[in-house]
């Protein structure tokens, strides 16, 4: 007599997600409303001036923040490559990425500086002025703090803390990073190129 052995259905690998991770994609989701407020602010002003932007204010120069824009989005793609170092344990690959995101980064940074050191009016002018201060500064903000976790990652990468199975702070700054860049695609279509469009 044969006695049928019953088979537990083979359960498909799900990845689970630690609590810092869940941290991180809550800060975004805020972090983007935040951004999503400021963005509507700034359209609904706009829509119901008469002129934009107002006073005639002559508007940000348009190619050379075009140029580093390619920069900051650009230092997504060695964030990508750290990531996949460290996942196959190349702490080589994880270093080299993420200081080659850094010094994009940066100079994305000292780029702004300059602009604002460019720019023929102030926050206080009105309210085009004022917004476009506070969004792009906002901004700014985030992708210095995003340059102070880079550094905090590089130190620990440098130190060897970091391994094939242990990388999740690499992850988390990861996230936040590429979400700086997303965030950096709306403010450039909305402040710069929607301004130089007939």
């Amino acid at each position: 007599m044969t006695t049928a052995v019953a088979v537990a259905p083979a359960h498909s690998r799900r990845r689970t997600y630690p609590l810092g991770w869940w941290g991180m994609v809550v800060l975004i989701m805020t972090e983007a409303m935040i951004f999503a407020g400021l963005l509507g602010s700034y359209f609904f002003v706009r829509a119901i001036s008469p002129t934009w932007p107002l006073d005639h204010i002559e508007p940000p120069e348009l190619a050379r923040i075009s140029l580093f824009t390619v920069v900051l989005l650009g230092s997504s793609v060695p964030i990508f490559w750290a990531e996949s170092g460290i996942r196959k344990g190349n702490q080589r690959r994880l270093r080299i990425g993420l200081l080659l995101s850094f010094l994009l980064g940066a100079s994305f940074m000292v780029n702004l500086a300059f602009e604002y050191e460019e720019l023929h009016f102030g926050v206080r002018d009105n309210a085009y002025a004022s917004l476009y201060y506070a969004i792009t500064g906002l901004h700014g903000l985030h992708v210095f703090v995003g340059l102070l976790m880079n550094l905090i990652v590089q130190i620990k990468a440098w130190q060897g803390k970091f391994s094939a199975s242990r990388h999740l702070t690499v992850e988390i700054f990861g996230l936040y990073w590429h979400f700086v860049d997303v965030v950096w695609i709306f403010v450039f279509s909305s402040l710069y190129v929607s301004l130089h469009i007939p």
